[in-house]
């Protein structure tokens, strides 16, 4: 996610800002940008590209003052470019607003603002709220800010600073992390607390829906309804190294405890309030163009293959029409039969996967659309596809995916489930049982992160082991060859995972004394059958480590040991059932001592062939 970083006080704030937002680089972005008071005025400068750009910028163009604020930008609204950089300012430059997360409702907010004469020089959802700021302006900036949070819907970090008000700072937190540091005669804002930990380990978290006055000799905070808060200090007693990683041993583990936060900023905007049908406005096909679609290839590479796996059984089911799912480095070679209707899907956590990117290269020149699943709004991937669904899971550091994948997969159920209501292949109480579950994703995340403990302890004990096995049916197959490729790619240890139903056809010659198999149980529709392959490698020897629902007391007679999930659709279990499987790779890795971030012989983003 994007990086935030305010200041008031006596230092230079181009000097406080421009630091701190570099500490922050480790979060990604594509453009940074800083405003400051100055001069009775409010000076922007911004730039495209890495920080250097910026500081090129200023080192011919310096800001002085000691109030201002800045942002690196993680693309959402808008392509990587000098104007959608933040800050944003409102037409007659007196506010200037950083912000993180999204505003749902930017389209109807943009359109009133353009009709009342409001010049817009972004593409981004983030101007609306400089231009509410001033269209809103009753003289006093805290209840301006107040009115227009209450017009805003979405998730959101916001600092607004203005020209009229040069002594305080105003930031607000929904959903998106922020916190107040705490100084002698100074104050600091940032979205995380490596931008500010050179000067100062005392900070102010702010919770959801809280608003802080930020002044050189002290700070404030309210509720959104305007209620004073009493807050405490937390002192901060990490290393920088560890407040990069938001206080956790590794970047991994960090993004794991990330995802209810990504799927729900994955979801935000594109599900009616009433859950009665998907919007997707970036596509916004025409009947015609839904109705043309006639078959499906989905084509990727390692875990997005996986995601893409999922995909194709919920799209058949949904929607009725034969899909294909290709490795991208095999599909680009063969040769393809994709005759006029057929829709290639391409998807890529960075967007710039070579062979994904060559076979995306190879449909549309066949005449293919192409519509690509991303997380990365700039990438050539977006840029060449005809139509792009941004997964926002925000910036990735560890090279094994996690919640660039669980974004992947509700991406693909929106995807579907928008196919199917445009095509009328699915009744309204099926599409509100649907979107309910998706809504209820981020929570059950949540709640799966609670098991953290109990695979804590398994990884202990079967960390020594050579070969473990991964098994499950219909949905829980593609969900086992995730979890297999996860523990292969960061403990080294050696997984295979099986539709469990082949255990028969060889494998089960591999199931001996003490094997640990880990048997995926969502699909209630294969719950028998699943539950007689368990059978056979218990009978084997195998040590069966179970994922059930909460309330399944069956599987626990057949297996040694259950970790339970909270209930929800099996459409969509992957999506929380996954977290488990990567706790289950992470705890492994641990335990063996291996860099969790930077596995052997891998890379983060595949560019060569």
């Amino acid at each position: 996610m994007c990086g935030i970083v305010g200041y008031v006080g006596w230092r230079s704030v181009q000097d406080v800002v421009v630091g701190g937002l570099r500490k922050l680089e480790y979060r990604g972005y594509d453009s940074a940008g800083i405003a400051a008071l100055a001069g009775g005025q409010v000076c922007a400068v911004k730039s495209v590209g890495r920080l250097a750009n910026l500081e090129a910028r200023l080192a011919a163009q310096p800001l002085d003052g000691s109030v201002g604020i800045g942002h690196t930008r993680w693309a959402t609204h808008g392509r990587p470019s000098d104007e959608n950089a933040h800050p944003h300012l409102d037409c007659g430059g007196r506010f200037a607003i950083v912000h993180n997360g999204i505003v749902e409702n930017y389209l109807t907010l943009r359109a009133e603002l353009l009709q009342r004469g409001h010049v817009f020089q972004s593409e981004t959802d983030t101007e609306v709220i400089a231009h509410l700021m001033e269209e809103l302006y009753d003289g006093d900036l805290v209840s301006t800010t107040l009115n227009v949070v209450r017009r805003i819907r979405g998730a959101y970090a916001l600092v607004v600073l203005h020209r009229d008000d040069p002594e305080r700072l105003i930031a607000v937190r929904r959903s998106s992390p922020l916190v107040i540091g705490l100084g002698q005669g100074e104050q600091f804002i940032a979205s995380d607390i490596p931008a500010i930990l050179e000067y100062t380990r005392d900070v102010y978290v702010l919770d959801d829906g809280e608003l802080a006055v930020v002044r050189r000799d002290g700070v404030e905070c309210f509720t959104l309804s305007g209620e004073p808060v009493n807050k405490q200090p937390f002192h901060v007693t990490w290393d920088a190294v560890a407040a990069e990683r938001g206080g956790y041993a590794h970047f991994m583990l960090k993004e794991i405890h990330e995802q209810p936060r990504a799927i729900r900023d994955t979801l935000t905007g594109r599900v009616a309030d009433d859950h009665a049908r998907v919007i997707l406005p970036e596509l916004n096909w025409s009947p015609e163009v839904a109705a043309g679609i006639r078959r499906i290839h989905i084509v990727a590479c390692g875990t997005a293959w996986h995601a893409g796996l999922v995909g194709k059984a919920v799209l058949e089911q949904l929607v009725r029409i034969p899909v294909e799912v290709d490795i991208a480095s095999e599909y680009r070679y063969r040769d393809v039969i994709a005759p006029e209707g057929t829709l290639v899907m391409v998807i890529s956590q960075s967007g710039e996967t070579a062979d994904t990117l060559a076979a995306l290269r190879a449909a549309k020149a066949r005449g293919n659309r192409v519509l690509a699943i991303t997380n990365v709004v700039g990438s050539s991937v977006a840029r060449e596809a005809d139509d792009v669904i941004v997964t926002w899971a925000g910036p990735e550091i560890a090279v094994a995916s996690t919640k660039a994948y669980t974004t992947q997969l509700v991406a693909l159920y929106l995807f579907a489930t928008y196919l199917a209501q445009e095509r009328g292949m699915l009744r309204g109480d099926e599409v509100r049982a649907l979107l309910t579950a998706l809504d209820s994703l981020p929570q059950a995340a949540e709640q799966v992160l609670d098991t953290a403990p109990q695979i804590q302890q398994f990884a202990r004990r079967y960390a020594g082991v050579h070969d473990t096995f991964f098994i499950g049916r219909g949905l829980d197959y593609p969900l086992a060859l995730e979890g297999a490729l996860k523990l292969k790619e960061i403990s080294y240890i050696h997984a295979e995972a099986y539709a469990a139903g082949e255990l028969k056809h060889g494998t089960l010659a591999l199931v001996t004394d003490g094997v640990p198999v880990i048997a995926l149980v969502t699909q209630t529709h294969l719950y028998d059958k699943t539950l007689s392959n368990i059978k056979e490698v218990k009978a084997r020897g195998a040590y069966v480590l179970g994922l059930t629902f909460v309330g399944d007391e069956q599987l626990a007679e057949s297996v040694d040991e259950v970790i339970y999930l909270p209930r929800t659709l099996p459409l969509v279990a992957p999506a929380v059932a996954v977290i488990p499987l990567q706790l289950l790779a992470y705890y492994a890795a641990v335990e063996r001592g291996n860099d969790v971030d930077k596995p052997r012989n891998l890379a983060k983003s595949v560019t060569v062939e």
